[in-house]
């Protein structure tokens, strides 16, 4: 095996640089992955560019990445399932496994999660990489390494859309047209829903979001009012949403979905904006809305495979720009920068 392990390492705000790392060596239950793919998620750019990303802060170097794929080329003496030469999507989440959360099927809420490019976790943005060989999923051929680490935005997707309780003929209103919302819309889609508008600032991705299914889309001001914004969708629609999943976090985003939501309907959260915002909440109460949490994700790796592995599910069209790591600076430049419209910006380890 080659001795290049090059690694990308954010060591304070605004400061990524590529070192050569040793090459780690798989514990018992660990396979030693050579990294094919990793996108760079919003939560890296926060990292990047504030060094932090809600309450998690950056206080040592830390590698950086977690939207990823790779391919076997070692494995622990207790791994069975997978072999080298395998090639695999990498769930970055490992939990306790033995807490009330683990035991309960919800391990995404373990408070001992160790998560990749997570302080003070260091993430997977290397030639070569460890990882928990129980989370790692092997591909069917067909499926290509950039898929696979759009596994990772998919299940937060799959993991919303779970929570609402899509089904067949949902009506649902997805606010922002970002990765997130993307991925949302093509799982609604994928699981039934037969109406699905979009909302968001920007038209190019309004168009995407078009181009993805979307049935209707709909271009909005940061200053909108979300009362005649809901009246547009109300229009639109037919009818008010029955559920609604906001992929922003923005205040005014939350507010409109509070407003539009039909009353029984669902308001899942996936965008994680400010701690505290002003939002109508007695109004809520009162037409019997429920407002329900999203946090990652949560055995939803299976089904995100299944989707792509069956065509139901297409994200190729969301990779929009594609970097080599010694690229790596500009990849995050790009991505933040919003030159050229990317929407996911890929990263590729190993040369192919």
């Amino acid at each position: 095996m080659a001795q290049d392990n090059l690694t990308a390492v954010l060591y304070k705000i605004n400061d990524i640089r590529l070192e050569q790392r040793p090459i780690p060596v798989p514990k018992d239950d660990e396979v030693l992955l050579q990294m094919g793919c990793v996108g760079i998620c919003g939560s890296d750019i926060h990292y990047w560019v504030h060094g932090r990303c809600a309450d998690f802060i950056l206080k040592a170097p830390m590698i950086m990445g977690h939207e990823a794929s790779g391919t076997v080329t070692k494995v622990g003496k207790n791994v069975k399932h997978l072999k080298p030469g395998d090639r695999v999507a990498v769930e970055p989440g490992v939990p306790c496994r033995l807490c009330r959360y683990c035991k309960e099927g919800r391990y995404n809420l373990c408070y001992d999660m160790v998560f990749c490019a997570t302080p003070p976790v260091d993430g997977n943005l290397s030639r070569y990489y460890t990882h928990a060989a129980d989370f790692c999923f092997k591909l069917p051929d067909h499926v290509s390494l950039e898929e696979a680490a759009l596994l990772e935005p998919l299940s937060v997707g799959v993991h919303a859309c779970k929570r609402a309780g899509v089904t067949l003929g949902s009506t649902v209103l997805i606010t922002g047209a970002g990765p997130i919302g993307l991925v949302t819309l093509l799982t609604a889609k994928a699981m039934g829903a037969s109406h699905c508008i979009v909302t968001d600032l920007v038209e190019y991705r309004l168009g995407v979001a078009k181009e993805l299914g979307a049935d209707f889309t709909l271009q909005v001001k940061a200053d909108a009012d979300e009362k005649e914004t809901t009246k547009s969708i109300v229009k639109l629609l037919g009818g008010p949403p029955q559920i609604t999943v906001d992929c922003t976090g923005v205040q005014a985003s939350l507010r409109l979905a509070m407003e539009a939501t039909a009353n029984g309907g669902v308001i899942v959260i996936v965008g994680m904006g400010s701690s505290e915002v002003k939002v109508p909440l007695t109004p809520l109460a009162a037409r019997e809305v429920d407002i329900r949490g999203v946090f990652r994700y949560c055995n939803d790796y299976p089904l995100a495979l299944a989707m792509v592995a069956s065509g139901k599910v297409n994200v190729k069209r969301l990779i929009t720009h594609n970097f080599n790591i010694e690229q790596t600076v500009e990849a995050f430049e790009t991505a933040k920068s919003g030159t050229g419209n990317p929407i996911k910006v890929m990263i590729h380890c190993n040369k192919k």
